[in-house]
């Protein structure tokens, strides 16, 4: 016969996950950002919880895992050309317009991407000789 171990929740525990849960990702950005700023509480790699500082009780909530990014260009290198064209073909823009945006760093190249578009994307400019940051 085997025994599990059973964990018992507090009904504040119960309620404040619940309410976490059916946040919309509007709501659960606007949490995170809320926990970063007034609490310097940020979510790790992974979804897990990490605490900057020597924070005390009452941080108990734990931020939603962010799943869209943005893909920012920082820098070009000595290849200009190169992360030019890479620039044109991820925007869809024209020729100029990808050499205004290269020229003008730091600049947003996508929005709301998924982290395995994101790593794509800068592989992509990586590999031109650029700098690429994700947010």
């Amino acid at each position: 016969m085997s025994e599990e171990a059973t964990i018992e929740f507090s009904a504040a525990s119960k309620e404040l996950g619940d309410k976490i849960a059916g946040l919309t990702l509007k709501e659960a950005r606007e949490l995170s950002e809320y926990l970063k700023e007034e609490h310097k509480i940020e979510a790790a790699a992974g979804g897990a919880v990490m605490v900057a500082g020597g924070g005390g009780g009452g941080g108990e909530e734990a931020a939603e895992a962010k799943t869209e990014f943005d893909v920012i260009l920082t820098g070009f290198g000595d290849k200009k050309l190169d992360v030019v064209k890479v620039v044109k073909t991820i925007t869809g823009a024209s020729l100029m317009e990808a050499k205004k945006a290269v020229e003008s760093c730091p600049a947003t190249l996508k929005e709301g991407a998924s982290k395995e578009e994101c790593d794509k994307i800068k592989a992509d400019v990586e590999a031109a000789g650029g700098s690429v940051e994700l947010k």
